[in-house]
């Protein structure tokens, strides 16, 4: 089991999540070394893949004073920070992770999907 020194814990979300996503690839490092890892790697990626994330697709935002938010009923419209063609946000537990373009479903033309356009590279935490 690897040991890790305590430290303060750090301000920002985006920082803890750095830290907590090394600290695993730390662990899954010292796991491969060990002599039986090629038994357990295996059931340890299993593990990992079948943990849950929130995916979101952000189409795009607004700011608004609250008495415009209560002013809002249906049928209102809320226009968005983003033109019409210009890529979306992929958001996984909150960080941007990719941006694409929104397509109709090849097999379902009453859904769509997003088409990947880019993959945001993972910056190293410090």
């Amino acid at each position: 089991m690897a040991k890790t020194k305590v430290e303060a814990e750090p301000d920002q979300p985006d920082e803890q999540l750095d830290r907590a996503i090394e600290e695993l690839r730390g662990v899954l490092r010292e796991e491969e070394h060990r002599p039986d890892a090629a038994l357990r790697a295996g059931a340890n990626s299993s593990i990992i893949m079948t943990i849950p994330v929130d995916v979101q697709i952000i189409l795009g935002s607004t700011e608004m004073p609250v008495s415009e938010l209560m002013a809002l009923q249906k049928g209102s419209t809320v226009a968005l920070n983003r033109r019409i063609g210009e890529p979306v946000d992929v958001v996984v537990n909150g960080r941007r992770i990719a941006r694409g373009e929104i397509t109709v479903l090849e097999n379902d033309p009453s859904r769509f999907g997003i088409r990947l356009t880019e993959i945001i590279a993972a910056t190293k935490s410090a």
